[in-house]
């Protein structure tokens, strides 16, 4: 075997899905391209949640049911850990930051990132957003506003757009990382390599369950050491969440997290958008 397959093999040992070496396919589905990409995400999350005034901002976090549920599990996370409830604060995007640098080092792949691709990478996963935006209408042929809107729920005093928009960009990138990132590869170990079932089975299992809790959490969760409640269950939200799982899933397989996370938030964007001034103005 030359050197140049082994570097090759080195560069996409990680990843379910291959593409031409440095092609923008190739280069886009790097963990180090996901966290360059969201790092814009990830500020305007942090700061459009804490600018929305400190008064909602404590109402927030009394009520992680208008808040980003995936993230508020981080911050329970943290704080078992020690962390203090100001520092999850700060360190809860960090633990972001950490998980691709490490995968970034254990794949070997290349650290170089250019920013002409995300112009892209943002067409993209809007492209890629609008067939989940269509399934919602579809599954949910009433087209009713609380399957479109964005992840979260809305307080007095700010524009409920606004409050979409910030929940929905979070939404992207921590649901990705709670049940795409983190949950679908714990239940690949634990279906291959304790369970012993074949790589197909234990993809197909570990899609279906990451799918069916994703959709579940919407509806009810625990945080903070007690149940919560979120939207009120209809077959037509549960079932579209659940697709959108699969969806979401088959994407973080063949395009990465960052494309994922990408897609996702825009969905939520879009979702929010046509919300706001489509559904509730007619």
């Amino acid at each position: 075997m030359t050197d140049r397959t082994k570097d090759k093999n080195k560069d996409s040992a990680s990843q379910l899905c291959t593409f031409l070496r440095d092609s923008y396919l190739d280069r886009t589905s790097r963990p180090i391209y996901a966290l360059a990409y969201l790092a814009l995400f990830i500020f305007l999350y942090e700061i459009g949640t804490i600018l929305i005034s400190p008064a909602q901002l404590s109402e927030a976090l009394a009520r992680p049911q208008i808040r980003v549920v995936a993230f508020v599990w981080v911050q329970n996370l943290l704080e078992l850990l020690g962390f203090s409830e100001r520092l999850t604060w700060l360190a809860t995007p960090l633990v972001v930051v950490i998980i691709l640098v490490a995968l970034q080092l254990t794949s070997r792949m290349r650290w170089a990132v250019s920013a002409k691709d995300f112009v892209p990478m943002t067409l993209e996963c809007i492209l890629l957003a609008v067939p989940l935006v269509v399934l919602s209408m579809l599954v949910n042929h009433s087209a009713d506003s609380a399957t479109l809107q964005a992840a979260g729920g809305y307080t007095a005093g700010t524009p409920r757009l606004l409050i979409d928009i910030i929940t929905g960009i979070g939404a992207g990138i921590y649901e990705e990382l709670v049940f795409r990132l983190i949950l679908i590869c714990l239940l690949m170990v634990l279906f291959q390599d304790f369970l012993g079932l074949s790589r197909m089975r234990s993809v197909v299992l570990s899609v279906l369950i990451s799918a069916v809790l994703f959709s579940a959490h919407h509806h009810i969760f625990f945080v903070n050491g007690s149940f919560g409640f979120g939207e009120v269950f209809t077959p037509g939200r549960f079932i579209f969440r659940a697709l959108a799982g699969v969806y979401f899933a088959v994407l973080f397989a063949v395009r990465g997290f960052g494309i994922t996370a990408g897609t996702h938030a825009f969905y939520n964007i879009i979702a929010a958008v046509v919300n706001a001034y489509l559904i509730e103005a007619g």
